[in-house]
């Protein structure tokens, strides 16, 4: 009995079921980190049902009108997650896939060049908490930005903290919205970004916080947060967002997520 069912389990389904958990497993992450975990478990739960009921227990009337609803349902889901499955594409067609491989061949000097930006930054962030400046900066990863560095006024400077701390004074006309980082290059300022609606964002949080948090939802960047009315640092990644660092806890965490990724 054993062998029969082993002989019926080959590897070719032993991969398929690979394939299908690691794909659930991207889109699991996809939706938590984008804050639409409870429709993705919904529509789950739902597909469940279907299978069980149509095609394991033939209740064909209850089947029959859950087929019609998988069926009109994928255009409803494209319409409801095109921004989730953008983001799926775009990890799936960026460099993401091979990190792996290049962590073990990547040198400590190209570690080193990917944590020139850390000082600056948290230098211009420390100084800029100490005035209560209002300030959101987003630092590119693997997904790049280059939809976003164009709602705003194109730099492709040094990254400087003297320049990033005057661009973010009060007086400046960037000001108001977000600067972007990519590698050591300051990109573009005054950007506008996608905002969160995620119902469970603190409501004492402003605008700068939900944009961090809505980029950090879209993208894998890095989005760090100086708070005009409190002066207290934040920043958001993987679509969580992490509030009241010190100028220490800052470049650590920064450092950390440089050599993690």
């Amino acid at each position: 009995m054993g062998s029969s069912l082993f002989a019926l389990f080959s590897i070719k389904d032993l991969i398929d079921i690979l394939l299908v958990a690691t794909l659930l497993f991207y889109l699991y992450r996809t939706m938590k980190d984008s804050g639409s975990l409870d429709i993705f478990v919904g529509v789950l739960a739902f597909v469940v049902a279907w299978v069980v009921m149509y095609k394991m227990m033939d209740m064909r009337l209850i089947g029959t009108i859950m087929d019609k609803f998988i069926d009109i349902g994928l255009f409803i889901l494209v319409i409801l997650f095109q921004d989730e499955i953008k983001r799926f594409l775009t990890e799936l067609g960026s460099r993401r896939g091979l990190k792996f491989f290049e962590k073990l061949f990547k040198s400590k000097s190209e570690v080193d060049d990917a944590k020139k930006w850390i000082l600056p930054v948290v230098y211009a962030c420390m100084n800029m908490a100490k005035t209560k400046t209002g300030a959101l900066i987003v630092v590119q990863r693997t997904i790049p930005l280059t939809d976003y560095e164009r709602t705003g006024d194109i730099i492709n400077a040094d990254i400087n903290s003297r320049l990033i701390e005057n661009i973010f004074f009060k007086n400046s006309p960037l000001h108001d919205g977000a600067l972007i980082i990519n590698g050591s290059k300051i990109m573009s300022a005054g950007c506008i970004l996608p905002v969160s609606h995620d119902t469970n964002i603190p409501r004492y949080l402003g605008l700068r916080h939900r944009s961090a948090k809505g980029i950090a939802q879209a993208t894998d960047a890095i989005a760090i947060v100086v708070s005009e009315e409190t002066g207290k640092i934040s920043y958001a990644h993987k679509g969580e967002l992490h509030l009241g660092l010190s100028s220490t806890d800052l470049e650590r965490t920064l450092s950390s997520l440089v050599e993690n990724e």
